[in-house]
């Protein structure tokens, strides 16, 4: 059986129990890769910093290494180029709490539904938004 591979995007939610726990419970439910991209890093050294407190916990969760990722400044942009040059199954927008989260006021989840993947967004407090399911299927 092929590896499941996830592009989890996140930023401020990227070290958060929620964030932690789902990586677990998927690594344990069946083969996974994941990648950890931020995307919307003001610069390559903030987001430097982003992944160095998070990606040692979610390798922990994962059971194995999770690459990293920093793009910006536009997280619709570095999904979909991220989307175009990885082979991804599913994208997972980790974000904080709709009243508070500028990517949901923004609509992220249905800007990029069109990629081809499944798209879910899971928030800290564990108020999880079902997936958008694709308008176009990737074959294969």
């Amino acid at each position: 059986m092929q590896p499941w591979h996830v592009l989890l995007v996140a930023n401020r939610t990227s070290s958060t129990p929620s964030l932690i726990d789902e990586v677990r419970r998927r690594a344990r439910s069946r083969p996974h890769r994941f990648t950890l991209m931020i995307p919307d890093a003001e610069d390559q050294e903030s987001g430097g910093w982003t992944l160095l407190s998070a990606l040692p916990l979610l390798e922990r969760a994962a059971g194995t290494d999770v690459p990293g990722l920093v793009r910006g400044p536009d997280p619709v942009t570095a999904i979909r180029e991220a989307a175009a040059s990885g082979d991804y199954d599913e994208i997972l927008i980790s974000t904080r709490s709709r009243r508070t989260s500028k990517w949901l006021r923004r609509d992220l989840p249905h800007r990029v539904r069109d990629i081809g993947v499944p798209i879910a967004v899971l928030t800290p407090e564990g108020d999880s938004i079902g997936s958008f399911i694709p308008t176009v299927r990737r074959s294969g």
